[in-house]
C-alpha cells in the first residue's frame, strides 16, 4: 500500500475543469512544477518574500491534503485535483513561470503546515480577500503584513491560528494510490486491514449500526466482515463483506467526510489513528511526543495489568522506561528489547486502547478520567473535551490566571484560551492543544485542588489484569 504518513508525491495529476466535466483533460506533473505554476497563476511576483513564501506554504499544503486525503480519487475520480478555483485552486497548462516564485518552491516544495497534534497537512484555505473572503489566508492581506515585518510563519498564525507547525523536509516518494491492489476478506492480513478497521470504527461513531470492530488488529475476521457489510448495505454497495477498490475508496471517502480532514476545521487525525505515526524503533535517549506517549501508556497499563512495571512520564526515554516496556514486552509475549518497535507500539496501542474503553468517563471517585488517546484540538466536539472544561473550569477558582469555560463539550477559542494559560502556568509547552502530558497535568492539579492528592488512573473494580 501507499505509505499513510505524509509525504511528497514526486507527480501530481490534474484534472482541467470541474471534477464533474468529463470531457476536460487531465495533466500529470511533477509536484514542484505544478507548485511553481499555481502560484504564478495566484501570486504577483513583485509581493514581498515574506508574503510570497506564506502563500507558497498554503498552496503546498492544500495540494497535499487532497493527495493525502484522496479526496477526489475516494469518489472514484482519476486524478488528484482540478484546476477549477471554486474546488481547488488555479493552473494554467504551459504557463511561464516566474523568477522569484521559483526559486522559492525549489527551495521549501517538501515543507507543509500541519495542525499541532495532527497529522494530515492543513487545509490550508485561502482567497485573495477583496473579491472573495473566506475561512483562511487572505492573499492580499498577507501583502500588508509582511509589509508591517510579519515573517511568514507570522503571517500563517495570523490566518490560520498558534497551533500550527511547519513540517520540513518531508519525504519524496511516488504517488501511488493506496487500494492495496486486490479485495480484502476473511483471511487478509496487514496493515491495510489495520487502516480499514480504525476507519470504520471512526465511521461507526456517526453511523452505529455499523459494529464497532474490537480488537482493533491487522487480521480480517468475522467482526471485520461484519462491519464491511453493514458498511456497504448503508452506503448502497453489495453488501459481500470484502473490501474490493469500490469500497476501499467508500470508506476512504466517508471517513475524510466525519472527520472533516478536508476542511480547515478538520477533527485531525490523531498518532493513534495511524499504523506508522512514530520512526520506529523508539529506544534509550529518544525525547518528546513519542515517549511521553508511552510513557502515559505504561503508566496506565501498569495500573491495571499487575506484571507491567509502573513508569514516570518525565518524556525521556531512560532505563526505568525500557525496563517498563521490558515488562510489558514479556506479558504480551514479544521480544524481550526494551525498546519499542511496531509491533510493540501496536500491543501498547491496543491495550491502552481497550482499557479506555472499558473505564467509564467519570468526575467522582478515586480515578483519573484517562485520556482518549487523541490529542484534543479546537473544533473538537466529546465527552472528553467537557471532563477537560470542568478541571479547567475547578483549577480557575484557585487559579485566575487559568480563564474560566463552560462545559459544552464543544473545543472553541475559549477553551484554547485557557488550555493555553494552563501551559503557561505550569511550565509545559505552549500549543493550545492537549496531548497526555497537558491532560496528565490538569487532571493532576484538578484532583490535588478537589480532593487533596493526586488522582491517579487506579484500577476501576473489576477490571485488574491478571
Amino acid at each position: 500500500m501507499a505509505e499513510v504518513t505524509p509525504y511528497i508525491p514526486d507527480t501530481v495529476t490534474v484534472h482541467l475543469g470541474r471534477p464533474d466535466d468529463a470531457s476536460a483533460k487531465n495533466v500529470t506533473v511533477d509536484f514542484p512544477s505544478y507548485i511553481k505554476n499555481v502560484a504564478s497563476s495566484e501570486l504577483y511576483p513583485t509581493w514581498p518574500e515574506n508574503a510570497l513564501r506564506a502563500n507558497i506554504y498554503a498552496i503546498i499544503s492544500f495540494t497535499l491534503n487532497r493527495i493525502y486525503t484522496e479526496w477526489y480519487r475516494s469518489q472514484r475520480y482519476d486524478f488528484d485535483i482540478t484546476n477549477s478555483t471554486q474546488f481547488d485552486q488555479s493552473f494554467v497548462e504551459n504557463r511561464d513561470i516566474f523568477e522569484p516564485i521559483s526559486r522559492i518552491v525549489d527551495e521549501i516544495f517538501n515543507n507543509y503546515i500541519v495542525r499541532q497534534g495532527n497529522v494530515e497537512p492543513l487545509f490550508a484555505a485561502y482567497c485573495d480577500g477583496i473579491e472573495v473572503t473566506c475561512n483562511g489566508l487572505y492573499q492580499w492581506g498577507s501583502v500588508d503584513l509582511a509589509e508591517q515585518g510579519m515573517t511568514p510563519y507570522d503571517i500563517l498564525t495570523y490566518y490560520y491560528g498558534d497551533d500550527i507547525n511547519i513540517v520540513d523536509n518531508a519525504p519524496i516518494r511516488p504517488n501511488i494510490p493506496t487500494y492495496p491492489g486486490e479485495p480484502l476478506t476473511i483471511g487478509s492480513g496487514g496493515t491495510d486491514v489495520n487502516r480499514i478497521e480504525i476507519q470504520l470504527n471512526r465511521i461507526a461513531s456517526n453511523y452505529p449500526a455499523i459494529p464497532k470492530i474490537s480488537p482493533v488488529d491487522v487480521t480480517f475476521d468475522d467482526k471485520t466482515a461484519d462491519a464491511v457489510r453493514e458498511f456497504q448495505r448503508i452506503f448502497n454497495l453489495p453488501q459481500t463483506g470484502v473490501v474490493d477498490k469500490a469500497t476501499w475508496y467508500k470508506i476512504n471517502y466517508i471517513y475524510n467526510s466525519v472527520k472533516r480532514l478536508s476542511q480547515l476545521n478538520s477533527e485531525g487525525l490523531s498518532l493513534e489513528e495511524l499504523p506508522e505515526q512514530f520512526p520506529l524503533p523508539v529506544g534509550i535517549g529518544t525525547t518528546g511526543l513519542p515517549t511521553r506517549y508511552i510513557q502515559y501508556y505504561l503508566a496506565v497499563i501498569g495500573a491495571y495489568y499487575k506484571d507491567v512495571l509502573p513508569v514516570e512520564m518525565t518524556g525521556t526515554y531512560d532505563e526505568q522506561t525500557a525496563e517498563s516496556v521490558r515488562s510489558f514486552q514479556q506479558v504480551f509475549g514479544l521480544p524481550l528489547t526494551g525498546e519499542v518497535d511496531e509491533r510493540t507500539w501496536d500491543d501498547l496501542y491496543r491495550a491502552y486502547a481497550g482499557i479506555v474503553e472499558n473505564v467509564p468517563i467519570s468526575l467522582e471517585g478515586p480515578n483519573a478520567v484517562l485520556f482518549p488517546g487523541t490529542v484534543l484540538t479546537e473544533g473538537m466536539t466529546s465527552s472528553y473535551v467537557r471532563v477537560l472544561q470542568e478541571y479547567l473550569s475547578y483549577i480557575h477558582q484557585t487559579y485566575p490566571d487559568i480563564p474560566d469555560v463552560s462545559a459544552t463539550g464543544y473545543f472553541g477559542p475559549i477553551t484554547r484560551n485557557a488550555v493555553i494559560a494552563f501551559q503557561r502556568h505550569f511550565g509545559l509547552p505552549v500549543t493550545g492543544s492537549v496531548g497526555p502530558d497537558t491532560w496528565s497535568s490538569i487532571s493532576d492539579v484538578y484532583s490535588d485542588l478537589r480532593f487533596g492528592y493526586i488522582k491517579q488512573p487506579g484500577q476501576y473494580p473489576g477490571y485488574i489484569i491478571e
